[in-house]
């Protein structure tokens, strides 16, 4: 049994301060206007105070060579709360028009009473019969905030985005220092790409009272965040490439800015808030609950060589694996059907790598004669659903739209055979959205995945028109939003699964009518990246996915996540099927429950990817005061045992502690746990799961 020691007392501070909260003006000379409001946070009267007439709102914007702060204020403004369509949600829409130049500037603003939370996208529409002047340096967040003379630093929590490294979602800490700026943007084109995360919070002194922020755009985003002196951070935000002028009648979208106030004890209470956030308002919502993502199977994934993925797989083998998981009690929740289906790939006369045939969205009628329908409805009769992979924004050359369709393909100089569907096309994305939903429908496809394994950025940049910088990315977003949500209203019931080379494509935008089921393409099956991942990324996001390949508890515990896909080969003889039925019913029934609520990262918010750490983290459902303690003493730790505190419990509740190492219990009160807990693991590598509920 693990040894609980007590080593001190838990110490909370607790302020009641003011927080001040600025409306950001381009800087003429020092002028600014300053609103103060309560610690609490009431949105229906922040967004009123914010966007009100006369007033500069918090986005900013440069027309015709001049800031908007000359001119906004005195442009035509007309506001107008909208009828609420879902509970907690007020809806307003404030427009600035200019009757001289025809340019009419929308804020569309969301509020949410429950989490403090306030949103905002802006609509550029050019009313006049000419083509507008230049649009360009479009903040759509341009907004200062802070505490009123309060010492100590302002703090930013952000994240590393995908990049098939241990270091994928790695949070890090960062004190603000004044004038530094800190830049944030992806690589590429695609929304959490390498180099950023699209999520962040801004902590003030003190450490109890904070925002965070969330940008929901599947481009080129930036976040520019800077303390200006003692008491103030500002935060920009926006599109990192837009210069354009508009032609008649043409409107245009921008990010989305998100913000969420928060107090508490320290950062992770924000953390949390907006986690039960994400749920509420910003997944996918299916007969009123928040879509529980599943428990996935494959079909012997990693065909031999010289196949890939799935290029040799064929219908007769595919039904026979589905029906040897129904054998042995171990059919998923969802089959999961990944690359290699279509023509082009698979045969003995064919390439058998995936990627080259991609555009080629016909049924290989070699290996599936009946097209794909028959699993679907295999994995109906064992009450499963059927997921099916695509990637329609990549196309090779060659293949069915190159050679139908060479109007709706981007391409780069000096590359002839990858392109980019030009999804921005009205015409394309019309033929997308009808040619998949038939082919959906047609083979019995429950959930839709969709991958994206090239960077947009360079085939927007070599295609738009001159003048109109950022044309082409901000069409594709569009009409990216416009697709699924076509797919979504037509299938009531779909889930979509968003892929981009592993969890490279995530924002508030994708996270609404999506989750990364396949979070990162780092090495398959390595567990300590896997631990690495779960820790950074459920700091923000409670719902996203990772494979399972092993059923040891090393293993098995590293694969722990709300959703998971089993990458068992069946054929293997060293492959045991009541281990499989063991995981599966312990995650099933015990332990995905707790992913769905509150996060504590034990070990600290620092680089935890070398061989000789332990990684621990804490899931805490407030709904029954129960939770788990997951750990893992990595196989280089020469430590056998470290202390942590608990969090989220109530100080005079006994709990009651199960060690499902030893098969153990301990009963002890939460104050206690708060104080100090000593976690053991003898072996390295090895693991440790604690599973605690109240007496």
């Amino acid at each position: 049994m693990s040894v609980f020691t007590i080593f001190m007392n838990g110490i909370f501070r607790h302020r009641w301060l003011l927080l001040i909260f600025f409306m950001l003006l381009p800087f003429v000379g020092n002028c600014q206007i300053r609103q103060r409001v309560p610690v609490t946070v009431d949105v229906t009267k922040w967004i009123t105070m914010n966007f009100n007439k006369g007033k500069l709102p918090p986005f900013s914007f440069v027309y015709n060579g001049k800031p908007s702060s000359s001119f906004l204020t005195k442009w035509n403004f007309a506001s107008e709360k909208l009828q609420n369509v879902k509970p907690d949600e007020v809806k307003y829409q404030f427009t600035y028009s200019d009757k001289k130049s025809g340019l009419k500037v929308i804020c569309e603003v969301t509020g949410f009473p429950s989490f403090q939370a306030v949103e905002w996208v802006l609509r550029f529409t050019n009313e006049s019969d000419v083509n507008s002047g230049i649009i360009e340096q479009v903040k759509v967040s341009d907004y200062i905030m802070g505490y009123g003379n309060v010492e100590g630093d302002f703090t930013l929590y952000s994240a590393n985005g995908s990049n098939g490294k241990r270091t994928d979602f790695m949070v890090t800490e960062s004190i603000l220092e004044t004038g530094k700026n800190i830049h944030m943007a992806p690589d590429g084109g695609r929304s959490s790409d390498k180099t950023a995360f699209p999520f962040f919070n801004i902590v003030a002194p003190g450490g109890d009272i904070g925002v965070i922020g969330a940008i929901g755009w599947t481009g080129s985003w930036y976040a520019d965040i800077v303390k200006k002196d003692e008491n103030f951070v500002q935060l920009q935000s926006g599109m990192e490439r837009m210069k354009l002028y508009l032609y008649p009648q043409e409107t245009i979208r921008t990010p989305l800015i998100c913000l969420l106030f928060w107090q508490g004890d320290d950062f992770m209470a924000g953390q949390n808030k907006f986690r039960r956030f994400v749920l509420a308002h910003h997944t996918r919502q299916i007969d009123g609950e928040f879509a529980k993502y599943p428990l996935a199977g494959g079909f012997n994934w990693g065909d031999p060589a010289p196949c890939g993925e799935y290029t040799c797989l064929t219908e007769d083998f595919a039904l026979a694996i589905m029906k040897r998981y129904k054998q042995f009690g171990i059919a998923p929740d969802l089959y999961w059907l990944d690359a290699g289906w279509y023509e082009g790939c698979g045969g003995p006369d064919k390439n058998t790598s995936w990627w080259t045939a991609v555009g080629n969205w016909q049924v290989d009628s070699l290996r599936f004669p009946r097209g794909l329908k028959p699993l679907s409805d295999e994995a109906h009769k064992q009450n499963a659903k059927f997921m099916l992979w695509f990637e329609p924004e990549r196309v090779m050359a060659g293949t069915m739209i190159a050679e139908e369709h060479p109007e709706w393909i981007l391409k780069i100089p000096g590359d002839e055979k990858t392109f980019l569907f030009d999804l921005g096309n009205p015409d394309a994305c019309k033929w997308l959205c009808e040619y998949y939903g038939k082919f959906i429908e047609d083979n019995g496809v429950d959930y839709y995945r969709q991958d994206f394994n090239i960077p947009a950025k360079p085939y927007w940049e070599a295609n738009d028109e001159p003048e109109r910088i950022g044309m082409k990315e901000i069409r594709h977003v569009e009409n990216l939003y416009k697709f699924w949500d076509y797919l979504l209203t037509r299938f009531p019931n779909m889930l979509i699964d968003n892929c981009a080379a592993g969890g490279r494509r995530i924002d508030l935008e994708t996270y609404s009518r999506s989750v990364p089921l396949w979070r990162t393409d780092y090495q398959y099956g390595e567990p300590n990246g896997y631990q690495c991942h779960t820790y950074g990324l459920n700091f923000f996001l409670p719902l996203h996915g990772t494979g399972l390949y092993k059923t040891d508890n090393f293993n098995f515990r590293s694969s722990l996540s709300s959703s998971t896909v089993m990458n068992f080969k069946l054929t293997d003889l060293g492959v045991s099927i009541p281990d499989i039925q063991r995981v599966m019913k312990e995650y099933k029934d015990e332990l995905r429950p707790y992913y769905y609520e509150d996060y504590y990262p034990l070990t600290g918010v620092r680089n935890l990817t070398g061989d000789d750490v332990w990684l621990a983290y804490q899931m805490h459902r407030p709904s029954d005061d129960s939770g788990i303690v997951v750990a893992f003493r990595r196989k280089d730790s020469n430590q056998d045992k470290i202390i942590v505190r608990l969090r989220g419990l109530n100080p005079d509740v006994t709990y009651r502690i199960y060690n499902d190492n030893t098969g153990l219990y301990l009963s002890t009160k939460g104050s206690e746990l708060a104080s100090g807990l000593t976690l053991n693991i003898d072996e390295a590598p090895g693991s440790l799961l604690l599973k605690y509920r109240p007496e």
